[in-house]
């Protein structure tokens, strides 16, 4: 799993780096704008964003984020205990919030939280027999094990990462392949047809007119 950090306090950033590498892969900066560059240019798991840094706020920048139909997780550490910054971190579209001070085990635990709710630990249970390996791109079925192909797997975690919610094919274009690539419309067919031979046709829903659906 891959974590950008924020956090414009060298200690602190220091002390959360290390942390989290002993189990994650980590990309720290302490400006918004570096932020937003890493934030276009590679991708990520887990966003954890400091409230206010020297060049702007988490805030701003997760909001800038999420018009870009990047939905990564994210979570933001902040000093102030005003309830108002809770509020503009949620509407941002924050999905947890930690104050400082904080011990790094309740960090830990609200990553642990995170990771269970958007299915990012590397083996997920599609269902009772199915088995999908985000890390060796593997699909274990009660008949056969399906070796996947790297875009097959980014699309399938994807799909379910968002599972509440329809996801346009503009949107899977977007933030499966690489700009240059940018096939049409019948790359996600294609991917959605293979998926459908591992799977099954009912965890995979095309809703006309809108995109796909995991359920």
């Amino acid at each position: 799993m891959k974590i950008l950090l924020l956090e414009d306090d060298t200690a602190l950033a220091s002390i959360l780096v290390d942390y989290l590498e002993d189990e994650y892969e980590v990309e720290q900066t302490y400006s918004m704008k570096k932020a937003l560059s890493l934030s276009e240019n590679e991708k990520f798991d887990l966003y954890i964003f400091d409230i206010n840094v020297p060049d702007g706020d988490g805030i701003s920048l997760l909001k800038e984020l999420r018009e870009f139909n990047d939905n990564t997780p994210a979570i933001f550490i902040t000093a102030f205990h005003d309830t108002k910054y809770l509020k503009s971190a949620f509407e941002s579209g924050a999905n947890d919030f930690i104050k400082k001070p904080f011990d790094l085990e309740e960090l830990g635990q609200r990553i642990s939280n995170i990771k269970r709710q958007f299915g990012l630990d590397s083996k997920i249970i599609i269902e009772d027999g199915i088995v999908f390996d985000v890390q060796t791109h593997t699909m274990q079925t009660p008949a056969k094990k399906y070796a996947m192909t790297h875009k097959e797997s980014d699309f399938l975690h994807y799909l379910y990462k968002n599972r509440e919610r329809v996801v346009s094919s503009d949107e899977l274009l977007q933030n499966i392949w690489e700009f240059e690539e940018m096939p049409s419309d019948d790359a996600v067919r294609t991917v959605v047809k293979n998926l459908r031979k591992y799977l099954g046709k009912e965890h995979i829903i095309n809703v006309r007119g809108e995109g796909y659906k995991f359920e």
